[in-house]
């Protein structure tokens, strides 16, 4: 574990009521944000066809709806800024700003964002609804994954040039603990129940497994592909398994999760980016950032069972 000290951050202002998400509708839209096009596109997915483009400003990419589906978060990396869409209307509804470069953020369960602010080494939180900045975290440099434990205690920033997770308490917003992990770190989530961790190394090409407890690296694996730049992972709806996409490997990888063996490789489009996960854990959606597409999985039989053109360099994914 790293001896790397975060600095002070600012005390929430009033302490946080934690509660379960009430959003529990069969989703109808994936929401698709396009890097080079400054937009969303909106898929239906009974039809795999897209039925709307919403423009958003410049360079979109981290996405999240709000707890109880009443909005659509979207960071606008050029823009230092997060837009909120009405999904029904499917217009933006305002802006507010996010804080320098923000590259993708995760929803806690009482709706606060926590955004990474990959320029200026930190994590932002703000309320959404009112636009207000309620505290920043110190972190490593080029911050961009962000997860929050589904109790909403925990949460964990990665820094891809101090290789690190950054795991850190909430409502406190103190740095934990600092765990030193592969080269250049993306994405990382949570198990079901927060006791477990998972992540991905860009440049080593790997997924590491943490014991949230005590901080400890508990699994390694490969993905044994030269080309395998892994960026988003999922965990499988009952746990037993973990998605992964490989970047350039142009693949989903499925894990097993306890042990990360490779079970299935999944040939998708190019430069794999992000993934999302239908409620009922049957199908899977990914960015296919330079096929300017989205692959959709049926996670049972392991394949991709239709392709829907989106717009120019799709990165993040949602289903609402």
């Amino acid at each position: 574990m790293s001896r790397f000290v975060p600095g002070r951050v600012r005390p929430l202002v009033a302490a946080i009521a934690l509660f379960a998400s009430p959003f529990a509708v069969a989703e109808t839209h994936v929401f698709v944000t396009n890097e080079m096009g400054d937009d969303v596109s909106v898929i239906d997915i009974a039809s795999d066809k897209v039925v709307a483009t919403i423009p958003v400003g410049k360079r979109p990419r981290g996405i999240g709806i709000a707890p109880d589906g009443g909005e659509i978060y979207v960071a606008v990396s050029g823009e230092n800024a997060i837009a909120v869409i009405d999904p029904k209307s499917l217009e933006v509804l305002r802006k507010f700003d996010s804080g320098p470069d923000p590259e993708t953020f995760a929803v806690h369960p009482n709706g606060n964002l926590y955004i990474s602010n990959e320029e200026h080494a930190k994590a932002s939180v703000y309320d959404p609804k009112t636009g207000e900045l309620i505290t920043e975290i110190k972190v490593g440099l080029e911050p961009e994954g962000v997860a929050i434990s589904p109790d909403g205690t925990r949460g964990i920033v990665t820094s891809e040039s101090t290789n690190m997770l950054h795991l850190f308490a909430i409502p406190e917003h103190e740095i934990i603990a600092n765990i030193l992990v592969g080269a250049r770190p993306r994405a990382a989530a949570f198990s079901a129940d927060g006791k477990i961790a998972y992540a991905t190394s860009e440049i080593s090409g790997e997924v590491k497994k943490v014991d949230v407890a005590s901080g400890k690296i508990i699994g390694k694996m490969p993905l044994a592909d030269d080309k395998a730049k892994p960026k988003d992972i999922l965990p499988s709806r009952d746990g037993s398994r973990l998605f992964v996409a490989g970047g350039r490997a142009n693949r989903v990888f499925v894990l097993d999760e306890k042990t990360l063996e490779i079970l299935h490789e999944i040939p998708v489009g190019n430069r794999v980016w992000g993934l999302a996960l239908s409620a009922d854990g049957k199908r899977l959606y990914s960015t296919d950032g330079a096929s300017d597409q989205v692959s959709v999985i049926d996670t049972d039989a392991n394949k991709v069972v239709a392709t829907v053109p989106v717009g120019k360099m799709p990165w993040g994914i949602v289903l609402q």
